[in-house]
């Protein structure tokens, strides 16, 4: 079936406008007819028996419903839609997210919906007050659009403003009680400027109606999720520094709220109607700016010793400034067979997954896909572990050196072309040896820059989910609030990240040359999130993939096998998601994730010994979230892969 059937294969119905169209200057044609879905069973998943049960009706096979945490769900199957199809990391999201659609929205309108309800449930890994990366495909226009609502830094902060006290004094101490607990590490938040962008492009419901579930489940109450539960726990020694985070996330015998146990979060709930009812612009002006500038200021904690707190020089005019960009995707063809679009910078994880699938064009990695792909998506080959961790390796290399805001520091000669070169690609494929030993680590690349030190600055939480509508527009979008639970201070019931420190801490190297991801004001700090899209061809049109993964710093690695394991080694959405994850920064160690103790991995582990890479088999918490377009039985479908590490659901329209 072509695209264009499958975009026709239901009949849209007119609602009235005042209803779902959109208002004002939020979203595209309030006219537009809508494409609802009345089939009562969509949005919902199959019991056992077979029957739909609703996401958070609490009914028995509630998805929604805390388990103990496995570390690995084993078990899940792809997942088949005809329409609409959402995949997230917490099911409450991902029931937004599809009642959007079911209700005639837009990919973008579901988004927003997500990212309501993620800031929630998902606190650990997401904050209506973060930032996101969104890769966006309009069916109607064959274009892929990238949208940065990353962070900025404050307009008074300098390169030394995560290190000292006194930016201009060099004898300064450091902030207290850390660079990430003090406010220093707060950024100008983007995610919501960012999507009241993307739907003024690209919307079709009404802004004000997109934040209704966040509203419902923040003031009637929502179960803690295990994932949630953990983070409120590890994290309560300093999360007890701030009164509105213990008054929120801790019982009244001080003890830490537990999963399973039911929660409301009334601020939360305010601060959606106040998005909703006055746009994405109260965040960024008046008294909801105010207070989140006032909680970054705070100088000593709520807790009984008051710990002093180094404040943010954050102000509101630095989030009346605040503009979220649209950049130009990075994309590349792939073995002349298809092209893949992701993130561009301040993300270094686009440039290093092109970069990455450059070099691997060069080697046939067909001859060495997983065993028995069926049992969770096999065991990956120990070659195939091999050439892709190499890959890698020299991917992170350019990446630690060259890549930060381009907006202040350039990439060498002609950006992102220079990057990319197949040629250039191709001499560094060459260094790879197939038959030999890893590299280890390896130097970047030689491409005339100006001098620059390296910088490994490890970054870390995140959460991921891909959108595809009834119109065939594609969401990838990977939105963060950095380590767990951000810098724990929290204000109007969300918590503000600690995004700041995904900037160099230090301006220069042990030689004193600056590093590209040094901090300035107004700068946005480099990031992995590489939310990524591929297409059938050598130009957009011909949708395949929509994924993306948390992670932090390994994110490149968890997306990379994910597209390599689907178009090369030809497995499922959820058989790419479900893969075991491997590859390697630029460093002497091979990450093989130990999370699914079910598969015996020895074999692969001891033949990268032999290859002389350094194995670590840690379980790793990916959460990759991932659609592709397939033909199945005649018909093309969506087919969904949600990653077994996290608690994600897929849901579409029937009953998944």
């Amino acid at each position: 079936m072509t695209k264009k059937t499958w975009l026709w294969a239901f009949t849209p119905i007119a609602f009235s406008a005042a209803l779902y169209g959109c208002g004002g200057s939020s979203g595209s044609d309030g006219n537009a007819p809508l494409a609802v879905d009345n089939n009562a069973q969509s949005c919902s998943v199959l019991s056992s028996t077979g029957s739909a049960v609703v996401v958070g009706s609490g009914l028995a096979g509630d998805p929604a419903a805390p388990e103990a945490a496995s570390g690995y769900r084993l078990g899940n199957q792809a997942k088949y839609s005809s329409k609409y199809m959402v995949v997230a990391n917490t099911p409450l999201a991902t029931k937004a997210g599809c009642d959007v659609l079911k209700a005639g929205g837009t990919a973008v309108d579901a988004a927003v919906a997500v990212q309501a309800v993620l800031g929630l449930v998902e606190p650990q890994s997401s904050t209506i007050a973060g930032s996101a990366f969104m890769m966006y495909y309009d069916a109607a226009t064959k274009k892929v659009i990238a949208y940065d609502g990353r962070e900025t830094a404050p307009a008074a902060a300098t390169g030394f403003y995560l290190v000292r006290q006194d930016q201009a004094n060099a004898a300064s101490p450091a902030p207290l009680p850390s660079a990430r607990r003090s406010g220093r590490s707060i950024g100008v938040p983007g995610v919501m400027r960012m999507l009241d962008m993307a739907h003024r492009d690209h919307g079709r419901l009404a802004w004000n109606g997109l934040f209704d579930e966040g509203v419902r489940l923040a003031s009637n109450g929502f179960q803690i999720p295990a994932r949630m539960g953990s983070a409120i726990s590890s994290n309560a020694a300093s999360l007890r520094l701030d009164a509105n985070a213990v008054a929120l996330y801790f019982n009244a015998d001080g003890t830490p709220r537990a999963a399973g146990t039911t929660m409301t979060n009334l601020p939360y709930a305010q601060s959606l109607r106040t998005l909703a009812s006055q746009g994405a612009g109260a965040m960024y002006d008046g008294p909801m700016a105010q207070a989140i500038v006032a909680k970054a200021a705070q100088a000593v904690g709520d807790d009984a010793a008051r710990t002093p707190i180094t404040p943010s020089l954050m102000t509101v005019a630095d989030l009346r400034a605040y503009q979220p960009k649209k950049r130009e995707p990075v994309c590349t063809t792939y073995r002349s067979t298809y092209y893949v679009c992701t993130m561009s910078p301040p993300s270094s994880g686009g440039i290093a997954i092109a970069q990455s699938l450059g070099i691997l064009e060069n080697f046939n990695l067909s001859q060495y896909p997983p065993t028995n792909p069926a049992n969770e998506g096999g065991v990956p080959s120990v070659m195939g572990v091999h050439l892709v961790s190499e890959a890698e390796r020299l991917a992170y290399a350019d990446r630690d050196k060259y890549v930060a805001d381009t907006d202040f520091v350039p990439l060498p000669g002609r950006g992102v072309a220079t990057m990319l070169d197949k040629d250039y690609l191709k001499q560094r494929a060459a260094l790879i040896r197939p038959d030999g030993n890893s590299q280890g680590v390896v130097p970047a690349g030689d491409l005339g820059s100006t001098p620059l030190g390296v910088d490994k600055t490890v970054e870390r939480g995140t959460t991921h989910f891909s959108i595809v509508d009834a119109y065939g527009n594609v969401v990838s979008m990977t939105s963060t609030v950095e380590s767990s639970m951000g810098s724990f201070h929290m204000v109007g019931g969300f918590l503000l990240t600690n995004q700041l420190t995904d900037f160099s801490a230090q301006p220069a190297d042990s030689a004193g040359t600056p590093v590209a991801n040094r901090v300035a004001p107004g700068k946005r700090p480099r990031s992995t999130m590489a939310p990524t899209l591929v297409f059938k061809g050598t130009e957009p049109g011909d949708f395949l993939m929509a994924t993306g993964s948390p992670g932090g710093g390994t994110i490149i690695q968890y997306v990379m096998k994910t597209v390599v394991g689907a178009v090369d080694w030809g497995l499922n959405a959820q058989q790419a998601t479900s893969l075991v994850n491997f590859g390697a920064t630029n460093s002497a160690t091979t990450n093989v994730d130990g999370a699914n103790t079910a598969l015996d991995l020895t074999g692969l582990i001891s033949g990268l010994q032999a290859k002389g890479h350094t194995v670590s088999n840690g379980a790793q918490s990916s959460g990759v979230s991932t659609i592709m377009r397939v033909n199945r039985n005649g018909t093309a479908q969506l087919e969904g892969g949600v990653d077994p590490r996290r608690e994600g659901i897929v849901l579409g329209d029937g009953a998944l």
